[in-house]
């Protein structure tokens, strides 16, 4: 499970807005606004959150740590 703090870095490491996240991952403008304004595992259904994940990861960033221990994000490694 990602978290609201991976969310919003992982947009700010690629640096899009919200609307292009949305259209990206296909996650609502309102439910990616109120995903980020949570704190840790957002409440909301879990495929909003594989959406959200899969778009990202689509996009060059890796999840990285759990919920409980040391959550982030990073560039995926090229080999």
């Amino acid at each position: 499970m990602i978290t609201s703090e991976q969310i919003r870095a992982a947009r700010a490491f690629l640096r899009i807005s919200v609307v292009e996240a949305s259209k990206i991952s296909g996650v609502g403008v309102a439910t990616i606004k109120r995903l980020e304004a949570q704190e840790g595992v957002p409440s909301v259904h879990v495929r909003t959150l594989e959406l959200l994940e899969s778009a990202f990861n689509k996009l060059g960033i890796e999840f990285i740590g759990t919920p409980s221990n040391g959550p982030g994000v990073r560039f995926k490694q090229h080999d």
